[in-house]
């Protein structure tokens, strides 16, 4: 240890010796002289001394870079808009599509942007009635809520599937077929894209906004900003029913309740693993949230003590709660995403709308509740899961199963004896002319890739890249549709597809289409 130390003194010494002596030279020197004498000017002299502060080089600069589009079109580049520069809680467009570029920062803060907990209540008492006046507004615009529900199409705990589709034609087209005539740029250029993306309708804070009758049993998650925007006839139901790959014989196991710390011992105990159990408990279980928590860093009236996994996965399925993708900034150019269901999820690969998550412990592990910012977590409260936790966690959601679908077969095609002539004329064009079998097939109706559909081909807005393909088991029971919902019912999400894939459907083959998801 002596030898250690004499060697480190010595060469502490080499190294700290002439370094000593630069730094006499250049105090020997009073600021501001122009002395030259060892043959650089002044200039260079400076320029030498501040890169003595540099940590790194400098980075090589292309001499021949030039901006280029790519190819990609002018509406990229030139026609979007700088985002707004506002504060959370104040109003944001509901055309966020047409914004693009960089905000000013990566990184959030805990500290409201008003002085006090009471401004902020008083300010969104006094914003919110007008904000939701505007919001009806706009979403009526754009979606004939009519209600009419399809005659005979249930959910599978029995609630009416909505009758579709109801975005509204662009005025002046007489049909949705005639719209299905017309070319991407034809499109475009009128402006006449009927499935626009849809924005978080307070999308400055945004965060996980709650449908009514999720308010109604939780009133703790009542916000003061903002009301959701969808009518409930056009959301899953709730409750859901559970149903899992261990004990089918049971069909759904929560006998029309929904699962929550004060009955899953009740309702689980001798079917669930020990496992099973503590992860479901910790699935349920409430943890702060970036807007939903102790502090005065909240939505909500009173403090609370957070949202559990199945506060938007409720029964391990969804309540069509919506928040932002976690995968981007600025905050107004996140995507509004619904809460997509957990049934089936022992099947897929991806397991997050874009980050490409492949694992259901990892899924639990790093499930959002922070917006991706480590230090709202450290400021609010981290939910703390050691690996063992999420492993159980993943391995309860790993046995929720796909609602039944009496008319398939173990290969999950229909079975011709309880199948209607429409239905099988379906399935032939799900596999054929309809080209929806290229990315849903298998036993959950995916192919486990992401896509991008490219929809700015057809409206001036910023490209939305790739999604990964959601699985259309059980899909009646999951509206409504696409990452951000803007396709209410299966009608619609025909008729989306039959404009982004160009596939010319007659109208017959619509209602066939149809017909046949209602049967997956």
């Amino acid at each position: 240890m002596s030898k250690f130390r004499s060697r480190m003194v010595s060469y502490s010494t080499i190294i700290a010796f002439p370094l000593l002596l630069f730094v006499l030279s250049l105090s020997s020197h009073p600021a501001g002289a122009q002395d030259n004498s060892d043959g650089y000017e002044p200039e260079a002299k400076q320029e030498a001394a501040s890169s003595l502060h540099l940590l790194q080089s400098p980075a090589a600069i292309n001499p021949n870079y030039v901006e280029n589009d790519y190819g990609l079109g002018e509406s990229y580049i030139d026609k979007l808009l700088p985002y707004p520069d506002v504060k959370a809680g104040e109003r944001t467009p509901f055309d966020l599509w047409r914004y693009g570029g960089r905000g000013r920062s990566s990184f959030g803060s805990p500290i409201l942007p008003f002085a006090t907990f009471a401004d902020w209540l008083a300010f969104h008492e006094a914003q919110k009635p007008e904000l939701m006046r505007d919001v009806r507004e706009y979403m009526n615009s754009r979606f004939d809520f009519s209600g009419q529900a399809r005659p005979g199409a249930f959910m599978s705990g029995g609630k009416p599937i909505m009758q579709g589709p109801v975005a509204r034609l662009p005025q002046g087209v007489a049909s949705w077929e005639a719209l299905a005539q017309m070319t991407p740029e034809e499109i475009k250029q009128k402006d006449i894209f009927p499935f626009k993306p849809l924005a978080h309708p307070l999308h400055s804070t945004a965060h996980m906004l709650f449908p009514p009758s999720w308010v109604a049993a939780h009133p703790e998650h009542d916000r003061i900003d903002v009301d959701f925007d969808i009518p409930e006839e056009y959301l899953p139901e709730f409750p859901p029913p559970m149903f899992l790959t261990t004990h089918k014989e049971l069909g759904d196991v929560t006998g029309g309740r929904e699962v929550t710390l004060g009955n899953y011992w009740e309702i689980f105990n001798g079917l669930l693993t020990a496992e099973q159990m503590e992860g479901l408990k910790e699935l349920l279980r409430p943890t702060p949230t970036t807007w939903f928590n102790q502090t005065t860093h909240r939505v909500t009236r009173e403090p609370s003590a957070g949202v559990a996994c199945f506060g938007c996965h409720v029964n391990g399925h969804t309540n069509g709660a919506i928040e932002l993708g976690p995968d981007s900034r600025p905050n107004l150019a996140r995507l509004r995403v619904e809460t997509p269901t957990m049934r089936g999820n022992y099947n897929l690969q991806v397991l997050s709308s874009k980050r490409s998550i492949r694992s259901m412990d990892h899924f639990a592990e790093v499930e959002e509740y922070f917006d991706g910012d480590p230090g709202m977590g450290q400021a609010l409260g981290l939910r703390a899961h050691q690996r063992t936790v999420s492993n159980r966690m993943g391995d309860f959601n790993s046995i929720l199963d796909f609602p039944p679908a009496p008319k398939l077969d173990p290969l999950m095609r229909l079975i011709p004896s309880k199948s209607t002539e429409q239905e099988l004329r379906g399935e032939k064009l799900f596999n054929g002319k309809a080209q929806c079998a290229t990315c849903h097939y298998g036993p959950a109706f995916t192919d486990d890739y992401m896509h991008d559909l490219q929809v700015e081909r057809f409206v001036v807005s910023r490209p939305e890249g790739a999604i990964k393909t959601f699985a259309l088991r059980g899909i009646k029971d999951s509206p409504p549709y696409l990452h951000d919902g803007r396709l209410m019912t299966l009608e619609d999400t025909v008729e989306f597809f039959n404009l982004i894939l160009e596939l010319k459907l007659t109208k017959e083959e619509k209602a066939d289409l149809t017909a046949y998801l209602l049967c997956l």
